[in-house]
């Protein structure tokens, strides 16, 4: 990694650091104004840095670490007073609030303030969500949203003499986790102090509207722990709650109104402030505070392209998370209006428009569920609604959060229930957010025994293999789990240049397919992973090697035939963007050896931590073409 020479276009050194005593809790007036510009001078950042995510198409998060400026500033002044009184570390449990973490790695020298101009951006260590280990400064891993106080309970157990704050939001606290941290708290007295955004906004909406009943302070409240509510956006009170807080014995949770964004023109209160500034509305910020060589900065980049011709493939490039929910509403319109209301229920976890389920829920609201941000519970009500013979549930979230509903999935097994899950994002493509947010244990899906309920995994290679899967499994009884990717796949050709999942096919579950001949091996693969596996082929085809593709996308069920065929061919080379530890390769190698099978064997998979970007995680992990060419020459000899 070498940082551009470009200089950070917001004068960061006008920051000037604040010692600030709890036991005082009223700010004198030099205070307030000098907290109050620190306040502004770190949004314009935040907005500046994370618009150039935007920039260069890695998207990115501005609202969260935006919104919770003066309280992390607050909590800054603090720590400086009595270093010893805190742990000195802003846990975060909305882990996209990662701006945050790196905005005050840069102000307290950790992280040179260059780096920040490339927000997400593939091997600058700036992933979507703060690692360990990775970026400078960051002091913490947060996971997935919901994941921290359980934690920061432990590291306040391990600290009994020290304060331990915990930033939140009305998401993470929709949480079963954060449930139960708060019952530990309360019975253990824990030193933790909760600074709640309660700003009415999740990505899919306000939950206001979704989860009518719910309550950051009641729910709270209601397990015993304090609550200190008022306008985050009142610095005298805000300031005043958090001494209060400091104070205190035991949880404490101050809890923050405001609207998202508040003071951005075109995003204060919208559900669009969540993800990362458009370009176009930064500008207009930036503008309007008079930062000029903020806006020639951003106005200069540049988004980086994927060059790479892949051959093999075409050029119609179609999102498979997307094309789940219009196949699903194609099926559901083959039902009457009774039927499907009958028969058929939707829950999202608060991620429709990523996952297609929106399709679903503008065509058929009445059969979907908003179910906010709930994995386990929402795909045990919706494992629930098909119990019945005749009924089915769909549930739909990121592939990285299946590893959160392994237990609601044996019970929705034990209880021989209809469930189909689509988890899109599978795999590492096009994953900015990084490791935590990584796809790569779908394979856990399939926990059941031998002779236990039906249980598939499917995973599609281009957008019409998806419409024909989504089809062919709709009625399926049983368990069956749909993985798309986060990224755009193309249509994947035959031998012949056509379509190979054209006119003409359907899908048959269990059934492995033959993309190549091939007589020097067989690579065995499925998903995104497939065209570039084509690609591979096609290359090392040219240089002599005549090697075979075959698309697994069946990934738990044996097809004895196609195992037959690639077990008495020179080698078997699995492709895959899951874990090597837990993905497909990790099992068929014994598939083989089973069956008397004895091919040379590989697999590739994911097996290190990732680097940011978008393409770019599929050369790291020696996935690319490239990758797969070398590995095969490897076996060849």
């Amino acid at each position: 990694m070498t940082l551009a020479k470009a200089a950070f276009p917001i004068n960061l050194s006008a920051y000037k650091p604040l010692t600030l005593d709890p036991t005082n809790p009223t700010l004198t007036p030099e205070q307030k104004e000098t907290l109050k510009a620190n306040i502004q001078l770190c949004r314009d950042a935040i907005v500046f840095f994370t618009a150039t995510g935007a920039a260069r198409g890695v998207g990115g998060h501005t609202g969260g670490p935006y919104d919770t400026v003066p309280e992390v500033l607050i909590l800054d002044s603090l720590f400086h007073s009595q270093p010893n009184k805190f742990v000195p570390i802003f846990f975060d449990e909305a882990g996209h609030r990662v701006g945050t973490q790196y905005l005050m790695a840069a102000l307290e020298g950790s992280l040179p303030l260059e780096q920040l101009l490339h927000y997400r951006e593939a091997h600058y260590h700036l992933p979507g969500h703060p690692e360990l280990g990775l970026t400078p400064g960051v002091k913490f891993s947060s996971g997935r949203l919901g994941h921290m106080w359980p934690y920061v309970n432990g590291v306040a157990l391990a600290n009994p003499n020290k304060i331990v704050f915990c930033l939140g939001s009305d998401g993470s606290q929709q949480e079963g986790n954060d449930a139960e941290a708060a019952r530990l708290a309360v019975a253990q007295k824990l030193n933790v102090k909760l600074i709640i955004d309660d700003n009415d906004v999740t990505i899919a909406g306000h939950p206001s509207s979704y989860l009518p009943g719910y309550s950051v302070s009641q729910t709270l409240q209601g397990h015993g722990v304090t609550i200190l509510e008022g306008d985050g956006e009142d610095i005298d009170d805000l300031y005043r709650r958090i001494c209060q807080a400091v104070t205190s014995v035991g949880p404490v949770a101050v809890i923050n109104k405001r609207k998202m964004c508040v003071g951005i023109e075109g995003l204060e209160g919208s559900t669009h402030g969540h993800d990362v500034i458009s370009v176009k509305l930064a500008l207009a910020y930036l503008e309007k505070r008079g930062l000029t060589d903020a806006v020639d900065y951003l106005k200069s980049i540049q988004a980086p392209k994927q060059t790479y011709k892949f051959i093999g493939s075409g050029d119609n490039w179609g999102s498979n998370r997307n094309v789940f929910g219009d196949a699903v509403v194609s099926v559901l319109g083959k039902m009457n209006e009774q039927e499907r209301k009958e028969k058929v229920m939707c829950i999202d976890n608060d991620l429709e428009g990523s996952c297609g389920l929106n399709k679903i829920h503008a065509a058929y609201p009445e059969i979907f569920v908003s179910g906010g941000i709930m994995e386990r519970g929402n795909i045990s009500a919706a494992a629930g609604f098909g119990m019945e013979e005749g009924k089915q549930g769909i549930f739909g979230t990121f592939s990285a959060f299946l590893e959160m509903c392994i237990s609601e999935i044996t019970m929705a097994r034990l209880n021989k229930s209809n469930l189909l899950c689509h988890f899109s994002h599978a795999g590492i493509d096009d994953m900015a957010d990084n490791t935590c947010h990584f796809g790569i244990n779908n394979m856990f899906a399939d926990n059941g025994l031998d002779d236990g309920y039906p249980t598939w995994l499917y995973f599609p290679a281009d957008a019409a293999q998806m419409k024909a899967c989504v089809e062919s499994v709709f009625h399926q009884p049983g368990l069956r789990f749909i993985y798309s990717t986060r990224s755009k796949t193309p249509n994947i050709l035959d031998a012949n240049g056509k379509d190979f999942f054209g006119e003409g096919y359907t899908f048959t579950p269990g059934k492995d397919e033959v993309v190549r001949e091939g007589s020097a091996g067989y690579i065995v693969t499925f998903g995104d992973a497939l065209y570039r596996a084509v690609d591979a082929a096609e290359r090392l085809k040219q240089e002599g090697i005549n090697v075979g593709v075959i698309n697994k996308s069946t990934l738990n069920v044996i097809d004895e035939e196609t195992l037959a065929k690639v077990g008495a061919s020179p080698f078997v080379l699995v492709v895959e963007p899951f874990n090597r530890r837990t993905g497909l390769g990790s099992r068929f190698g014994s598939w083989l050896l089973e069956r008397g099978l004895t091919p040379k064997f590989a697999y590739l998979g994911t097996y290190k931590e990732g680097c940011g970007g978008l393409w770019e995680q599929y050369p790291f992990q020696g996935l690319d073409p490239e990758g797969i060419i070398n590995k095969v020459k490897e076996l060849v000899g």
